[in-house]
């Protein structure tokens, strides 16, 4: 297989939102019942710091499978959420969720070499996460090179799940090929990334100053942003699958 010309990475964005225009409000509400959810896990005491991040790998499969349903011109129901517990390799998606916190607690961990500890301090609630803790410490180039710590094991992550579940292969052997499929396509996740920022990060921040400037009301421009930055959110989640899709092909059979 040819590497992919840098541009793939955009043509995967607007593939996320043309998957997204098809079922809008379906692929929104199985998001919403997805945070709910997580927000009633978090409830939990101890448990529920960790188990969100443990479960990333079983729910991914659920917006994964999502997409496959809508390409399929299939309705996409709430229940989808079960699909990654559903699956045979749901023993493998948790044990995949576990090293997720390991290198999460790696990479967090790793950032004590630029700022002693703090941001591991502030991650793990042992000192407010505020301005005044990032100015008195290096915790902003802390937090970026924890960010760089992790690159490799977001590589490494990044199809693990759906090769686990559609290709059927072991956690290890799904990290590995995950690592070298984003590595072999590096020019194409750049641009993929960087898109994601503009429409993530940036436009977000634009539209909250226009309508700042425009209306004078926080409560106004909080009601803006949130559906926008769901939207995108969402979208975004949509994207992840015709990444798969293009270097993987579309998956022979999937959960239900």
């Amino acid at each position: 297989m040819e590497k992919l010309p840098a541009k793939t990475g955009w043509i995967w964005v607007k593939s996320g939102f043309a998957l997204f225009r098809k079922q809008p409000a379906e692929i929104s509400t199985l998001f919403l019942s997805y945070m709910f959810l997580m927000l009633a896990v978090g409830i939990i005491p101890v448990l529920g710091q960790l188990l969100p991040l443990i479960l990333v790998p079983v729910f991914s499969m659920a917006f994964m499978q999502a997409c496959v349903q809508i390409e399929n011109d299939k309705r996409v129901y709430p229940n989808l959420l079960l699909t990654g517990f559903r699956s045979p390799a749901c023993k493998n998606l948790l044990l995949l969720g576990c090293l997720y916190l390991l290198a999460a607690m790696i990479a967090i961990g790793a950032s004590a070499l630029i700022d002693g500890g703090v941001f591991w301090e502030a991650m793990t609630g042992q000192i407010p996460l505020d301005a005044k803790t990032a100015q008195e410490s290096n915790m902003t180039f802390a937090m970026m090179f924890s960010a760089a710590v992790y690159v490799p094991f977001a590589m490494g992550f990044w199809y693990a799940a759906p090769l686990i579940v559609w290709q059927k292969m072991s956690v290890l052997k799904a990290i590995f090929y995950s690592f070298f499929a984003v590595q072999r396509e590096t020019k194409a996740f750049m641009v993929y990334g960087l898109t994601w920022i503009v429409f993530g990060v940036l436009l977000p921040a634009i539209v909250s100053v226009i309508v700042a400037l425009l209306v004078g009301n926080a409560s106004i421009t909080l009601m803006v942003l949130l559906p926008l930055s769901i939207m995108l959110t969402v979208v975004m989640y949509c994207s992840f699958y015709p990444t798969y899709k293009q270097i993987f092909g579309a998956p022979e059979t999937s959960d239900k």
